[in-house]
């Protein structure tokens, strides 16, 4: 499966790779090194530790190549803003109840539901996609089904949505 994603989260996604392969695994080799060096393994903590934090490092590394090998770069601003697509803003009108909501359809690693950004492969975004405005649909949601109106289709570019921006000083295991 393809994994659709803006340039700058491909951008963060291909930062945080590098930054667990050449900085942080390095690092914890070496304290694993040393802990081994001071004798018996087997009630060392700190050895048992940083291979702990060598297995975590190395599992968050597999799952960040994976979403590399399946990346798709898109760049939203270049679509048609008539149907709902990948990098779209989309206000939906609840049909029961008339209240408006936003959602901005992103990655699965750009994505901040509380914040109104939504998985591609989310239920609503799948519901959405190829939608335009005045548009309706049901659609089938853990708490009971829910029918929408789309009400406005824009463009806003998903980093500039985003509460929650990784940064190296995130991508660590300390």
């Amino acid at each position: 499966m393809k994994e659709p994603m803006t340039l700058e989260g491909y951008d963060l996604l291909l930062e945080e790779f590098k930054y667990l392969l050449e900085v942080e695994k390095p690092r914890v080799t070496h304290e694993k090194q040393v802990a081994a060096a001071q004798g018996d393994r087997s009630e060392n903590a700190e050895y048992h530790a940083a291979k702990e934090q060598l297995r975590h490092i190395d599992k968050r590394l597999f799952y960040l190549n994976s979403m590399i090998e399946k990346a798709v770069v898109i760049d939203p601003s270049t679509l048609d803003h008539s149907r709902v697509h990948f990098g779209a803003t989309v206000e939906v009108e609840n049909l029961a109840d008339d209240k408006v909501e936003k959602y901005t359809i992103c990655g699965v690693l750009e994505a901040e539901p509380e914040n109104g950004l939504i998985s591609v492969h989310s239920p609503l975004a799948k519901a959405l996609i190829g939608k335009s405005e005045e548009d309706q649909f049901i659609i089938n949601l853990p708490g009971g089904k829910k029918e929408y109106e789309v009400v406005s289709i824009s463009y806003t570019p998903i980093f500039s949505l985003k509460k929650s921006i990784r940064t190296v000083k995130d991508f660590g295991f300390h």
